[in-house]
C-alpha cells in the first residue's frame, strides 16, 4: 500500500465561466471545507516538475497524478497556497492548486480541444463588439482595446471585424487562423492559463495579447471590464457583483503569474 497521501478533498479547478464546454471545470457542490492534515508545506523536484510535499510526503491530484508545476517559482506560490491554509482548507482561496489541477487532470489530455476553445473566443470576441454609447464609454473602449486590435492585425496577422452593438459578426477565416496559430500549445499549464485569461475576460485577444507580452494585466483586466466598470461608476456595485469580481481577478491574476513564469518574462512568481 503506498504511504503517498491523497488529497482527502476534490480540488478540482472550477473556472468561473459561463461556457459549459470549458474542459477546466466542474460542478461546485456545496460541502463542509475539510480540516487540515497536515503540518509542514515543502517542494522538492521530482520527474514531474517541482512537486508539492505535506509533511515530506508527495500530493496527488483528484485523478491521481502527482501535482506538480514547470518551475520553482510556481511551486513557491503553490506551497505558500498550501501554508496560508488555516483550520479548514479552502479551495477557493487556492488558485494556483486548481489550475494546476485542471491543467494535469483535464488540459493535458484534451490540449487541442482547450486550445479550439480559446480561438471559438476569437469569432465572438469582447474587442469586436462596440457600445454605440454613451460618447464617454465609447471613447473608453476605444482607447483601451484599438490598441490590442491593432496589435493583433501587425503581429499577429488577424484583421478583426469589428461591430456596433450586438448584432453578430462573421470573422474572417484568415484572422481566425491567425489567432489560432498564437494560441500556445505547451505545456498544459500554460495552455490551461490562456484559456483561463480568455474565458475571465471575455476575450481571445486580450488573453494572447498578455501570453506574447502585448498587454500587462492590469491593463489587460482593466480592458475586460471597461463596460461594467462604467456602469458601476453611475449606478454603483452591489456588494455580491463586486465580490464575484474579486474572484474573477484572483483566478485571472494567477493564470497572467503563470504566463509570466511559463513565459520567461523576468516577472518572478510571487505569492
Amino acid at each position: 500500500m503506498s504511504d503517498e497521501p491523497d488529497t482527502p478533498f476534490d480540488l478540482a479547478a472550477i473556472a468561473p465561466t459561463e461556457r459549459p464546454s470549458d474542459p477546466t471545470r466542474t460542478p461546485a457542490a456545496k460541502v463542509e471545507l475539510p480540516k487540515r492534515f497536515y503540518t509542514d508545506v515543502a517542494t522538492a523536484e521530482g520527474p514531474e516538475g517541482f512537486e508539492l510535499r505535506l509533511d515530506g510526503k508527495p500530493v496527488r491530484t483528484p485523478a491521481r497524478h502527482l501535482l506538480a508545476v514547470p518551475t520553482p517559482g510556481l511551486a513557491a506560490v503553490l506551497a505558500a497556497e498550501w501554508a496560508a491554509q488555516g483550520e479548514r482548507i479552502d479551495p477557493a482561496t487556492m488558485p494556483l492548486t486548481r489550475l494546476a489541477n485542471a491543467a494535469i487532470d483535464g488540459v493535458a489530455g484534451e490540449i487541442e480541444a482547450v486550445r479550439a476553445d480559446v480561438v471559438a473566443f476569437a469569432g465572438s470576441d469582447l474587442l469586436c463588439y462596440r457600445p454605440d454609447g454613451p460618447e464617454g464609454l465609447v471613447a473608453r473602449t476605444n482607447a483601451l482595446w484599438n490598441p490590442v486590435v491593432d496589435w493583433a492585425e501587425r503581429d499577429l496577422g488577424a484583421r478583426m471585424v469589428l461591430a456596433e452593438g450586438v448584432m453578430p459578426v462573421a470573422q474572417e477565416a484568415q484572422a481566425i487562423a491567425a489567432i489560432a496559430a498564437a494560441v500556445p500549445a505547451d505545456p498544459p499549464l500554460l495552455v490551461a492559463a490562456t484559456h483561463v485569461l480568455t474565458t475571465l475576460t471575455g476575450s481571445a485577444l486580450l488573453a494572447l495579447a498578455v501570453v506574447h507580452g502585448a498587454l500587462d494585466f492590469e491593463t489587460a483586466w482593466t480592458s475586460a471590464n471597461a463596460d461594467e466598470d462604467w456602469n458601476w461608476s453611475l449606478w454603483g456595485a452591489d456588494e455580491e457583483a463586486l465580490a464575484r469580481r474579486l474572484a474573477r481577478e484572483a483566478d485571472a491574476r494567477t493564470a497572467a503569474l503563470v504566463v509570466a513564469e511559463l513565459t520567461d518574462r523576468g516577472e518572478p512568481a510571487t505569492a
